[in-house]
């Protein structure tokens, strides 16, 4: 409710602080208000109907896209937030004078439908900032009756405040008081930079920095005073994780320095695109040492591997979709080469790890296969009589006829060994030996293979590196990314007021109304009537 109050009041005198002081140099010049309050009516219209527009949107789409467009919402109300922050901290002293600059203009025009439509801009300007803005407090609240009634009661102390100012009865120092609204919004704005990179989660956009930090639990207890101020006014989670606090820091952290800056430490505008420019270089070096000095993470698994079966290890040699498996036999103490082709590759998850898979099928020789089989001999083979074969009327013996395929597969994870096996499945077809028809049965027999326990050992290892990468991405990558693309955004800045201290001044003439008495003659004013 008090955040929701602050941002009612202090949006709300914002507009009502243009509308009066448009009024009153209108009132002062003896021009009609009708078109200006009908400007204002509609500006306050489309404002509320963008609100609930918005709302009525959003509770249409599912649970993954309404956290998505939450995440959307809150990042335009922080830009609003952020740049009605600055703009007021820039213009707070000097508001009235040029407001009533663009109004002497507007009304230099002959019509005061043009004022009408500076109010009407400057109205759904604040509007739609206080609607957005609003909105996006009102999802991250967890009491929504509350903050609704904070918003209206901040907007009923706006235009009271801001009619006893267009009226004289009131009189307030409107830089200190937008310097300390805008304390307070740089704090909220930072709770809803956390609520973005949560929705922003939830909607699968942010999948990086999402290791916990802190327990604030015992800060903000549900249902306490605390919780009220730390969770609902100030938007901060009890469980923030690592990206939420980078943000909330990156954040506020400037935005509260430039909001609380003193004007004497300001530099002289012949410094500026000087101290733009040392900020840009210290902002593109800061990027380029976390982008040099953290590391990739990662793991490197062994190219070789020791196997059990009828060989004693495996070696790869991959490059990108292709390589060469090179096996050591245990009887003969030769190696084996087999070609990994491309068309043989995939991209598959092994052991829970995602990995490079070889699969090669080759039919092998039978030649060293008996073409007659007894019954014992089936029993040696099979472990037992197989399935539809009689002892009584199939005596044996069997005629038969093998078919021989050999599957070597091979896994890998950059290039290192991960798990490797090599299977033989045998088709035996048996005839005669008083069989009514022929029988097929089929025999699979491992031939080597990685063992199970180091195949887990090498999954956990790439898993951890690989959550560990993770982890190190955001400050590796992302992090250098956001600085390098502030130090450019600094380094144009520069340029630009580089290019405006250069660039020749042409003087303008000055505008003189049409309408109202000239200004300095009061003598005037009594005999001029408005047409």
């Amino acid at each position: 409710m008090l955040a929701t109050l602050v941002i009612g009041l202090r949006e709300g005198l914002e507009a009502t602080l243009i509308v009066g002081i448009i009024a009153a140099f209108l009132r002062r010049n003896r021009v009609p208000l009708a078109p200006m309050w009908f400007g204002v009516g509609v500006a306050v219209v489309l404002s509320i109907a963008v609100g609930f527009g918005l709302q009525v949107v959003e509770q249409a789409l599912p649970q993954a896209q309404q956290e998505g467009m939450e995440a959307v919402i809150g990042i335009v109300a922080v830009i609003f937030v952020t740049g009605m922050i600055v703009w007021m901290r820039t213009h707070a002293r000097t508001l009235t004078k040029e407001l009533e600059a663009s109004a002497t203009e507007a009304l230099g025009r002959g019509t005061a439908w043009a004022l009408a439509g500076m109010a009407f801009l400057a109205v759904l300007k604040e509007g739609f900032e206080t609607a957005v803005f609003l909105l996006a407090t009102f999802q991250a609240s967890s009491d929504t009756g509350l903050a609704a009634l904070g918003a209206v009661i901040g907007i009923a102390g706006a235009v009271v405040v801001g009619y006893g100012i267009y009226t004289g009865g009131v009189r307030l120092n409107l830089s200190k008081f937008f310097t300390g609204t805008g304390v307070f919004l740089v704090f909220v704005a930072g709770g809803l930079v956390l609520t973005v990179l949560r929705r922003a989660h939830e909607a699968g956009w942010v999948v990086i920095g999402q290791q916990r930090t802190v327990d604030l639990s015992w800060l903000a207890p549900n249902g306490s005073v605390q919780g009220a101020l730390v969770t609902g006014v100030l938007g901060i989670p009890p469980d923030p994780r690592v990206i939420e606090v980078l943000g909330w820091v990156l954040y506020v952290v400037p935005v509260l320095a430039l909001t609380l800056w003193p004007r004497a430490w300001r530099p002289s505008p012949a410094r500026v695109p000087v101290v733009r420019a040392s900020v840009a270089g210290a902002l593109a070096l800061a990027a380029a040492a976390l982008a040099v000095a953290v590391p990739t993470g990662g793991v490197d698994l062994p190219r070789t591997a020791a196997v059990g079966g009828d060989a004693t290890s495996v070696s790869a040699d991959v490059h990108g979709a292709s390589g060469v498996l090179r096996v050591a036999g245990t009887t003969t103490g030769q190696e084996a080469r087999l070609t990994l082709p491309t068309s043989a590759h995939r991209r598959v998850t092994r052991a829970g790890v995602a990995a490079d898979r070889w699969r090669i099928r080759t039919s092998a020789t039978a030649a060293d296969r008996p073409a007659t089989l007894t019954l014992d001999d089936l029993v040696d083979l099979f472990g037992r009589i197989p399935v539809g074969i009689s002892p009584s009327t199939n005596p044996g013996p069997f005629t038969a006829r093998w078919a021989v395929r050999d599957t070597v597969t091979l896994w890998t994870v950059g290039g290192g060994v991960l798990d490797a096996t090599r299977d033989e499945r045998t088709v035996l077809t048996l005839s005669d030996g008083g069989l009514p028809s022929a029988r097929t049965t089929t025999l699979d027999r491992p031939v080597w293979s990685v063992p199970d326990s180091r195949v887990e050992r090498s999954a956990t290892a790439v898993a951890t590196a690989d959550k560990r990468a993770a982890e190190l991405l955001l400050w590796k990558a992302w992090l250098p990314i956001a600085l390098g693309v502030a130090a450019a955004a600094q380094a144009v800045l520069a340029l630009r007021d580089r290019r405006r201290r250069t660039a020749p001044v042409t003087p303008t003439p000055e505008t003189v109304p049409t309408r109202g008495p000239p200004a300095g003659d009061p003598a005037r004013s009594n005999d001029y009537a408005v047409r």
